[in-house]
């Protein structure tokens, strides 16, 4: 799994930062691609990526301010011409049903695939055997959400080497003792497959937060999160101007990342206020309170370990 940002710039459209949205690349784990927010021109940051719009399973939106949302109508068109045929669903806040329908309908726009929208409040939003996505309220203008990627544990691994070691060769009962059935072989032995089977594989967990002042469910969403991303809009000395406008600090957001325990913080969403010069400085305030700090660029990959 990995995260690649499309954009990380706050409000407009900025020479060194396009406007917010994020990749979330699950190629081995479902062959497929999550995207976070669709600001303004995020197809035109795809161009410059390895990444197919064909591939974009889901799409989850954190709030409808304009910087997270404007690139979403033309992205969805031109998936129908770039081979995109399997069903694509769009999750969002109320209102971002009637936004994409009015979208597509006034520019006549068809689509050559499904497309599924799912308006939410709170709670889980999605899950199947693989992954559960929790989604919470965040302190901003509008309602604005926060999310939790949880991927389930995985099974371990069969221990091969154990196996041949033991006179027990390759086929069918490989499958039977992975899943930790109980088989007798053919010389009568009978073997438990939980015995060769490692420990569980613990799953990854990604929390990636909309727009937000500092609050208590930006911390519960990222407990114990491998990596986080917060909104960072303001430099730490500017907190009472991020509160007027009910966006968080780089020192704010380490804070949470702090509190909740998390691997990494990867800050985003920074104002154009603060020109490439600037940031190095706004990393080194995230980590006096959180030392593993990141700041995002657009085009970034991290890869979640």
């Amino acid at each position: 799994m990995d995260l690649l940002f499309l954009g990380t710039g706050a409000g407009i459209p900025a020479k060194l930062r396009n406007v917010t949205s994020i990749a979330l690349k699950m190629l081995e784990e479902r062959k497929t691609i999550w995207l976070f927010d669709c600001g303004e021109a995020t197809q035109h940051q795809i161009l410059h990526t390895s990444l197919k719009p064909r591939k974009i399973e889901k799409i989850f939106i954190t709030h409808l301010h304009g910087d997270h949302i404007y690139g979403l109508p033309g992205l969805l068109g031109s998936r129908s011409f770039q081979a995109g045929h399997s069903e694509l669903t769009v999750y969002g806040p109320k209102g971002i049903k009637e936004y994409i329908d009015v979208s597509l309908k006034v520019s006549e726009t068809h689509l050559q695939y499904p497309l599924v929208i799912e308006e939410f409040k709170e709670g889980i939003v999605f899950e199947d055997d693989q992954f559960v996505v929790e989604a919470a309220v965040l302190e901003h203008g509008i309602h604005s959400f926060g999310y939790r990627i949880t991927e389930k544990d995985r099974k371990g691994t069969l221990d091969v080497d154990k196996l041949r070691n033991d006179g027990i060769m390759p086929g069918p009962i490989y499958a039977k003792l992975k899943s930790g059935e109980t088989v007798q072989l053919e010389d009568g032995r009978i073997i438990n497959g939980n015995d060769y089977v490692g420990p569980d594989q613990k799953g990854k967990i990604i929390t990636i937060l909309g727009d937000t002042r500092y609050c208590e469910n930006a911390r519960n969403l990222a407990q114990n999160a491998d990596v986080l991303v917060h909104e960072a809009t303001f430099s730490a000395e500017n907190e009472e101007l991020a509160f007027d406008y009910f966006h968080s600090t780089t020192k704010q957001a380490a804070t949470i990342a702090s509190e909740a325990n998390v691997r990494t913080l990867c800050l985003t969403h920074i104002s154009s206020r603060y020109g490439k010069d600037d940031w190095p400085q706004l990393v080194k305030e995230a980590e006096k309170v959180f030392p593993n700090s990141l700041i995002a660029h657009d085009f970034m990959e991290i890869k979640i370990k």
